[in-house]
């Protein structure tokens, strides 16, 4: 195989592998928590609330999984925590940020994972160690997607 032709397949796997990577590959943004908040946005702008809606019916992201919601296209709906309808009448951009960040920092007791946090987490599986689930990015998304639902 020639040399210029195997250094593309490469540098295309490598772009390929890259693209794949989980949320853990960034480094954490460093936040503030004030009261029961984290008011400054982890990326500095506002999130794409389209991209978050994606995330949360994405199953993957788990969110719907435990909660429900005005997903009428999504079957099987959690109901496990709170309805997120009206999240973003009952909350603030930076209370819901910090439930998701870790959602521990309230309640050390609930069930619900902290998206954006890696210390002190005990029940973690092996490929999630020291990674975000969550990249900062997706959770602006995600703050953004529930503060458009107020009702």
């Amino acid at each position: 195989m020639p040399l210029a032709r195997r250094s593309l397949i490469v540098s295309l796997a490598a772009i390929a592998f890259a693209a794949c990577a989980p949320a853990g590959a960034e480094e954490l943004q460093p936040y503030t928590v004030v009261g029961d908040a984290i008011s400054a946005s982890l990326t500095g702008t506002k999130g794409d609330a389209t991209h978050g809606r994606a995330l949360v019916v994405e199953r993957s992201s788990t969110c719907i999984l435990c909660h429900s919601g005005p997903f009428p296209e999504q079957a099987f709906q959690g109901d496990l925590a709170p309805n997120l309808s009206g999240s973003g009448g009952r909350w603030s951009e930076g209370q819901l940020r910090l439930r998701l960040v870790d959602a521990a920092h309230l309640n050390a007791a609930t069930i619900m994972p902290s998206y954006y946090r890696v210390d002190g987490l005990t029940r973690v599986g092996a490929s999630w160690r020291g990674k975000p689930i969550l990249s900062a990015e997706q959770i602006e998304d995600v703050v953004a997607y529930l503060m458009t639902l107020k009702n």
